[in-house]
């Protein structure tokens, strides 16, 4: 498997890496530039971190050098991988910052399901799909039938359902809404948040689908394996997830058992409603 390094995708994405490798954030955070053709203006999707050579690297895919100009700043979600130097970013090339999460913003612009960006000839659809938090957003761009998913679908690995403010129902909604658009051919390739570019959408997201139901089916096994066991003074409500964990995941590299956690906890609460 190559390495994930960015590059050029389509005749309007560049994918610029933020130098930010780890655990969570896999290759590094994917920051996005897209520009149509010929056009002076760009937006920039998910600036990503504060980091001197990083930012340069947006600037020179904008072509900043060469008299283009930032039209707008647009945000998946609001985790720091992504969100933290959107604003100072913005501030310096006199645009504004659109989010969902209106603390997040920079300017008057939200950014809500449904709403059309236009930016010198570009069009981005936005599409809310809440779940791994719950102002996660994806762009949909019609001319590349390309969707930018943020951390809803990730180009290796499943992400994390981050409760609380993640929510499995939302999740599997947002999922088969990305699904359906897929199915009508209205986007083939994901362009997501992390990791390499998915050329067959519709096969991700089929998968993606079929793993959260297994996991689904897999905590409620395991809470009929803990039902079953002897506890005397029963299960602490706070310690139950910590010991599904121990049993859906137990393949798992404990390393990843907190994140594993929160989406477990996410589990459970979906399972109670």
């Amino acid at each position: 498997m190559n390495a994930w390094v960015g590059g050029s995708f389509g005749e309007r994405a560049q994918c610029v890496l933020a130098d930010n490798a780890n655990i969570m954030t896999l290759d590094g955070t994917n920051t996005w530039v897209l520009r149509e053709p010929g056009a002076k203006r760009a937006v920039v999707v998910d600036p990503g971190p504060p980091d001197a050579p990083h930012l340069a690297a947006i600037e020179a895919a904008a072509g900043l050098g060469d008299g283009g100009s930032i039209g707008t700043v647009l945000l998946t979600h609001h985790h720091y991988d992504h969100s933290e130097s959107a604003k100072e970013f913005a501030e310096r090339w006199g645009c504004g910052v659109r989010a969902l999460d209106p603390e997040y913003r920079l300017g008057s612009e939200g950014l809500g399901d449904g709403d059309v960006v236009e930016v010198g000839g570009l069009e981005v659809r936005v599409i809310g799909t809440p779940g791994h938090t719950a102002d996660s957003l994806s762009f949909l761009v019609p001319a590349e039938g390309a969707v930018l998913t943020g951390d809803t679908v990730l180009g290796r690995g499943t992400t994390v359902v981050a409760h609380p403010d993640g929510q499995l129902g939302a999740y599997l909604d947002s999922l088969d809404r990305l699904h359906q658009l897929a199915a009508r051919h209205e986007l083939a390739s994901i362009w997501p948040g992390h990791g390499p570019v998915i050329e067959d959408a519709l096969g991700a997201l089929d998968y993606y689908i079929s793993h959260r139901q297994q996991r689904l089916e897999q905590v409620r096994a395991a809470l009929d394996t803990l039902a079953g066991q002897p506890h005397p003074e029963g299960i602490a409500e706070d310690d139950l997830p910590r010991q599904v964990v121990e049993i859906v995941y137990s393949d798992v590299d404990p390393v990843l058992w907190g994140a594993a956690e929160l989406s477990v906890r996410a589990q459970l609460a979906y399972l109670r409603a």
